[in-house]
């Protein structure tokens, strides 16, 4: 059978529910099998818990890409949320294990307090949910997220739920969750969530005492920390939250409580730091709270004069040895952070930093270019296992880390880390490009610079750097010698660095796998003050870089253009050219070069590898498409240029998607139902001349991603109810060499792909 009987014999029709339930118009699909580009990590993931009822069940929550949950069969982290549409519940606020029923979970979804927040509940270990939407907001992905846990079950009556709100006090849930009321006799009241102004840290979490209860009649004894400034930060109700007291003796008000966990002999034990986090932090303490006593003492593991800045913030208890836990330090760049050991309750302690080595060949990225990768940082996540005390996991922001090996330390003998995120993919993808020959997939990546994809089921060893962008926002590669790659992005500039001599753009001829840095020179320009300076313009982190079909030419685009013929050696100004252009090269002929004035209807040419443009009015285009060029240098530009083609243009307006086969002097409207809102092209579909298009774009209320094989005008839907990702789409790239492969960046969920069935 051909691909377009194939493609027919797929086509299904699903019911698309609006998010009042009612039923929409039927849409198009083709079923296709998703999957992630692996990379391993990637992002910040401040909670990680062991279920303390089941052996070998842990979860992980993640700023921005959901929760997780390890599946000790498959040896992988399985993805928790991607069935679910909402982009705001894919910031995992607080997250708890039943304590009595290993197969109940209960997690508190919201990214940011300016979108809805929720409460999830399963029952069968986050294969399914119910969705339970609260009135208090949330900040998953906000100041303060390493802090907690916020939400806490009641172990003697699972049916009381606590939930320390940033914004709204202390909540209380009688029904598992299902709905919510204010412990209004919580003496610190919430601030209100107010919109564009710095978050509120409020509850950092609560702890409950299991002894203060009997079964089935609710806990008595519960401890609540608050981190927003203020006298007290840490209070006790000693009648199941009917009154509350502050807690006498605590430490100094400057510093907040992050973290707390009691064990089975009534001592509480917590973490401060002088600011919620996860940056921004210069000192902190460690204390123990006899809860009988009332008893306060000092066990801060570092109360040197010359202990170097930064506070505490991950804390686990080894809930088989009473008296034995692990602490992490946070922002303590210099000399790095560390896990702290002890065995008798504080009165002495081990860095573990010193005697532990790290083992990343699976996910070698962790290096950054450098001999070994390091330690960690923001380590707001850290457990030991309930049932094993030799093995302990951290969270940092870029991974987490596993040893077998934790009791090792008790002798001074070495303990070996291995990356525990297979099946976590956390990242912020910015740009793709699937080149027609060498490896499958290029990627940039916010924080963690991109990568050469030569293998999409393992984590790739060629790294983008030497030079290392922290975002690396255009990649771009010659059609006709693919082997040529460009990117360019912000610039890794080193703490105490000169960020004048930063590097922002660079190119590659090994697709890749080896970079050299271009640097433009400095430039006369009229500054804010109207003065005239002169100094480098490719600092900003915001310049794009094209090359020719060729591979002969580079552009990059600083206010005023600049092309490069000798890899940077020299630069020359376009002629013709308004300032702030960019330019888009043609993907067939390397002498072919366009650019698109958005003030006017005009369209720029250059037949001369773009030496010279030349104004051509340019007609079929919506009337003011000034709304159509992109504000942010993240966003995808929307004049594309079709491979194999030239003179074929395509342009990604708010009105529509608009085609052009004549270099742009006449544009006509493809008329479909689907809103594009970001264009990207495959391989044909058998029988037919033009390349198969991809897009991120709406169907009335449904954002998802779509396939044509007829220029636009007919489109299936390729993802599906169960795989959403949240919408949280960012770029897009379609394979030149697979019919119907399709690559997705998305905000949190990393790289996905899809094959068609």
């Amino acid at each position: 059978m051909s691909a377009i009987g194939t493609m027919v014999a797929a086509l299904v029709c699903i019911l698309v529910l609006t998010s009042t339930g009612v039923a929409a118009a039927p849409v198009a699909s083709v079923q296709y099998e998703w999957r992630n580009v692996r990379v391993g990590g990637g992002g910040f993931s401040p909670g990680l818990v062991f279920s303390r009822v089941q052996r070998d069940l842990a979860y992980l929550r993640t700023d921005i890409g959901g929760l997780y949950r390890w599946n000790a069969a498959t040896q992988h982290w399985l993805p928790l949320q991607d069935q679910f549409a909402e982009s705001n519940y894919f910031g995992v606020e607080s997250f708890a294990p039943d304590p009595v029923d290993a197969d109940t979970v209960y997690a508190a979804v919201g990214m940011y307090g300016r979108e809805g927040a929720a409460i999830l509940r399963s029952q069968d270990r986050g294969s399914t949910w119910e969705v339970f939407p609260t009135s208090f907001r949330m900040g998953g992905n906000e100041n303060g997220r390493g802090l907690g846990e916020r939400l806490a079950i009641d172990p003697n009556d699972t049916s009381v739920l606590y939930f320390g709100s940033r914004h709204d006090s202390l909540q209380r849930s009688v029904d598992r969750g299902r709905t919510w009321s204010p412990v209004d006799s919580f003496p610190v009241k919430g601030r209100g969530f107010k919109p564009n102004t710095p978050t509120n840290s409020g509850i950092s979490f609560v702890v409950i005492d299991p002894a203060s209860g009997i079964h089935r009649a609710r806990s008595r004894t519960l401890f609540v920390g608050v981190a927003d400034p203020a006298e007290h930060h840490l209070y006790r109700s000693d009648d199941g939250g009917e009154s509350w007291s502050a807690v006498p003796g605590q430490p100094r008000p400057e510093l907040l409580p992050a973290q707390a966990q009691i064990d089975a002999r009534g001592i509480l034990y917590v973490t401060y730091a002088n600011g919620p986090g996860p940056n921004g932090i210069t000192s902190g303490a460690v204390q123990r709270l006899d809860t009988h006593s009332q008893t306060w003492n000092d066990i801060t593991p570092d109360r040197s004069l010359a202990q170097p800045p930064g506070g505490y913030m991950g804390l686990s208890l080894d809930r088989q040895r009473p008296g034995t836990l692990v602490v992490a330090t946070v922002n303590r760049w210099i000399p790095g952070d560390t896990i702290w050991r002890t065995t008798d309750d504080g009165e002495s302690w081990r860095s573990l930093k010193e005697l532990s080595q790290r083992d990343v060949h699976d996910t070698p990225f962790l290096k950054w270019g450098e001999e070994q990768a390091e330690f960690g940082h923001w380590m707001a996540g850290l457990a030991i296992d309930p049932f094993d005390s030799s093995h302990v996991a951290y969270t940092t922001g870029a991974t987490a880390h596993a040893t077998h090996q934790l009791l090792n330390a008790d002798a001074g003998k070495s303990l070996l880390w291995q990356p525990w995120v297979a099946g976590v993919e956390e990242t912020a993808v910015i740009v793709l490009a699937s080149p027609p020959a060498g490896p499958p997939l290029l990627s940039g990546f916010g924080d963690i610079s991109g990568f050469v994809h030569d293998d999409l089921d393992a984590s790739p060893t060629a790294m983008f750097v030497h030079p290392t962008f922290n975002n690396t926002v255009f990649l771009d590669f010659a059609e006709r010698t693919p082997n040529i790659v460009v990117r360019g992005g912000r610039a890794r500039i080193p703490r105490g660095g000169n960020k004048n001599l930063a590097v922002t753009l660079a190119w590659s001829n090994d697709y890749g796998k080896t970079w050299t840095a271009l640097k433009t020179p400095p430039q006369r320009y009229r500054n804010a003050q109207g003065d005239m300076e002169e100094r480098r313009l490719d600092l900003a982190g915001d310049t794009a870089i094209v090359t020719s079909a060729d591979g002969a030419t580079f552009a990059v685009m600083t206010p005023e253009p600049l092309l490069t013929r000798d890899r940077g050696k020299t630069w020359v100004k376009p002629r013709g050219l308004p300032a702030h252009a960019r330019i888009v090269p043609d993907r067939h002929d390397a002498n072919r070069m366009y650019a698109m004035a958005f003030d006017r209807h005009v369209t720029f040419v250059s037949e001369d590898e773009g030496a010279t443009f030349v104004a051509q009015p340019t007609q079929g285009l919506p009337e003011d498409i000034r709304d159509d060029e992109p504000k942010n240098p993240e966003k995808p530009w929307p004049l594309l240029v079709t491979p194999g083609k030239a003179r074929d243009l395509w342009f990604v307006s708010h009105e529509g998607l608009f085609h052009s086969s004549d270099s742009g002097k006449h544009f006509r409207l493809v008329k479909s139902k689907v809103k594009v809102t970001a264009l990207a092209f495959g391989k044909a579909a058998e029988g037919r001349n033009s390349p198969a298009l991809y897009a991120i774009g709406t169907l009335g209320e449904l954002r998802a991603i779509w396939r044509s094989i007829d220029d636009g005008r007919a489109w299936l839907r390729v993802n599906d109810d169960t795989h959403e990702y949240g919408r949280r789409f960012r770029t897009i790239s379609g394979d030149p060499r697979v019919f119907g492969r399709v690559y997705v960046g998305t905000d949190g969920r990393g790289i996905v792909y899809g094959d068609a069935k």
